[in-house]
């Protein structure tokens, strides 16, 4: 790819010369194939690569041709149906995997033992064991390995980690935060034939796609670890395309207790229907309240108990029926590029699904389970 670069300084201090880059970088762009070929690929990661000047969509990946080809067509990347022969053929820099949850941890280490960075869908494994050896193999390769857990890098809860900073809120004592959709199958290319809705495939249901989200967001936010949760998980009504009620959770209230002792609940849900989703956060803190995505003027409103009141106009957080981009990709690619460890990281990736996890050994035992930060 041709690079115009335009502006440099030429110095010559005692016979030698010296080119300051004022506006470009000579790293060449990321090359990248994406594994899987569904709603998130086709939503977020692939447009947001393929519109990148910094990255090309050199490959994409999916066992149903006709969906592999439509995309690549629409995209002008070579199909591939098997990942492994992606992997052999082409010389990527970088791997998007965002295939079913029961494929993440296989896909990730076969791509990161090929050489490539990885950025993979949340949630990164559907096991503990199998995250840790995402991890370790990412260390061992010297590789990057990113989770693409979008929520904190919507702009009001940028916002609000913001004024949360600033300490003028005080301690976050308690919390509240949801987030409800009517389920995958109003959105997912396959409907209510999903893989969302197989156990197999899925193994967490509304936990792994929503509640995955929510326990990285509120570690962000806090800036603390979880110590122990308590998980009241069902499935109330959602259906499969034969309709025969899903055997996979639909609905799930957590409670959760951090480091410091701030209390909080997370509901989710897929069952939240009539073209309503929620997703929003209420912080309970020493000086005030802040409401996160609660209103659709301000993304973040905060009012203070001395009366004072602060509105942020800043955006949205994506839906299913109103995408916003999210920057997890640019993110990546720019970390690959100027050799930044991401932020969200494997280990960024294991903390929130060891939440997850614990709260669905907390509903089968019916007790609280302690979480261990080892």
């Amino acid at each position: 790819m041709t690079r115009d670069i335009s502006t440099f300084d030429i110095r010559v201090p005692e016979a030698k010369l010296s080119f300051t880059l004022k506006q470009e970088s000579f790293m060449a762009t990321v090359k990248y194939g994406v594994i899987g070929a569904g709603s998130i690929a086709q939503f977020r990661h692939v447009p947001e690569i393929y519109n990148n000047p910094n990255a090309e969509l050199v490959a994409i990946v999916d066992i149903n041709k006709d969906r592999c080809n439509m995309v690549c067509e629409k995209y002008d990347a070579k199909p591939y149906y098997d990942y492994k022969k992606m992997l052999a053929d082409e010389k990527l820099d970088a791997v998007v995997v965002a295939t079913p949850n029961y494929l993440h941890a296989q896909q990730t280490i076969d791509s990161l033992k090929a050489g490539c960075h990885v950025l993979v869908e949340k949630p990164m494994a559907t096991t503990r064991a199998d995250a840790k050896k995402m991890i370790a193999t990412a260390k061992q390769k010297r590789k990057d390995l990113m989770i693409g857990m979008n929520q904190r890098l919507m702009a009001p809860h940028v916002k609000a980690k913001e004024v949360l900073e600033t300490g003028k809120l005080g301690k976050v004592l308690s919390f509240e935060t949801t987030f409800k959709h009517g389920g995958p199958d109003g959105w997912s290319q396959d409907g209510a034939a999903s893989w969302f809705f197989v156990k197999n495939k899925a193994v967490m249901g509304v936990t792994g796609d929503l509640g995955v989200h929510k326990a990285d967001l509120m570690r962000y936010l806090l800036g603390e670890e979880f110590v122990e949760v308590t998980g009241f998980i069902g499935t109330l009504d959602k259906t499969n395309d034969k309709g025969k009620i899903i055997n996979i959770d639909d609905n799930a209230y957590i409670s959760m207790k951090s480091k410091s002792g701030t209390l909080g609940t997370m509901t989710i849900s897929w069952t939240n229907y009539g073209n309503m989703e929620d997703n929003g956060t209420t912080l309970y803190c020493e000086n005030g309240v802040m409401l996160i995505s609660r209103c659709k003027e301000f993304g973040v409103k905060v009012l203070y108990k001395n009366g004072q009141a602060e509105f942020h106009k800043v955006g949205k957080v994506a839906t299913n029926t109103e995408q916003v981009g999210s920057g997890v990709s640019d993110m990546f690619t720019d970390c690959i590029q100027n050799r930044k460890k991401p932020s969200i990281d494997g280990m960024e990736g294991y903390r929130a699904i060891d939440i997850i996890i614990s709260a669905m050994e907390s509903a089968k035992t019916g007790k609280a389970k302690k979480i261990s930060l080892r």
